[in-house]
C-alpha cells in the first residue's frame, strides 16, 4: 500500500509540473499576444498619442493609460480562462465522479496574475507611447 502510494504521489508532482510548465509556457505566449497587440495599438494612434501629448498630457499619464489598457485586456483574458477552467472543471467532475473541490484564494491569484502579465508584457508599448515627440507624432499619417 505504501509503495502505491508513494507511486501516486510521484505522479501526481510530476504532472503538476507538467501542467505548470504548460501554464507558464502560455502565459509567455499570452504575454507576447498583448505586447503586439498593444504595440500596433500605439501605432494606429500615434496621432492621438501626439495631440495629448502637445495639449500638455504628461508622459506618465499616458504611459498609465496605456498599462491600464494592456491590463484590462489581459484581465478579461484571465477572466475568460477562469470560467472556462471551472466549466471544464464542472464536466470532468461529473464525468469522473471525483469531489469538486472550491479554492477561491488559487482563483484569486489566476486572475491577478493574468492582470499582472498584462502589466509586465505592456509596460514596452507603454513607455514607447509615452516617449513619443508630439511634433513627430502630429506628422504621422
Amino acid at each position: 500500500m505504501k509503495e502505491l502510494a508513494s507511486t501516486m504521489l510521484a505522479t501526481t508532482q510530476l504532472l503538476t509540473t507538467l501542467l505548470g510548465a504548460v501554464a507558464a509556457v502560455s502565459l509567455l505566449v499570452g504575454g507576447i499576444g498583448i505586447m503586439n497587440i498593444m504595440l500596433v495599438s500605439v501605432t494606429e494612434r500615434t496621432r492621438e498619442i501626439g495631440t495629448r501629448l502637445a495639449i500638455g498630457a504628461l508622459e506618465r499619464e499616458v504611459l498609465l493609460q496605456f498599462l491600464v489598457e494592456a491590463m484590462v485586456l489581459s484581465a478579461f483574458g484571465g477572466l475568460f480562462g477562469i470560467i472556462l477552467a471551472l466549466i471544464t472543471s464542472a464536466v470532468l467532475v461529473r464525468v469522473l465522479d471525483v469531489p469538486f473541490v472550491w479554492n477561491t484564494g488559487i482563483i484569486f491569484i489566476a486572475f491577478v496574475f493574468s492582470a499582472a502579465v498584462g502589466l509586465v508584457f505592456g509596460y514596452v508599448p507603454a513607455h514607447k507611447a509615452a516617449s513619443l515627440d508630439p511634433i513627430e507624432a502630429l506628422r504621422h499619417e
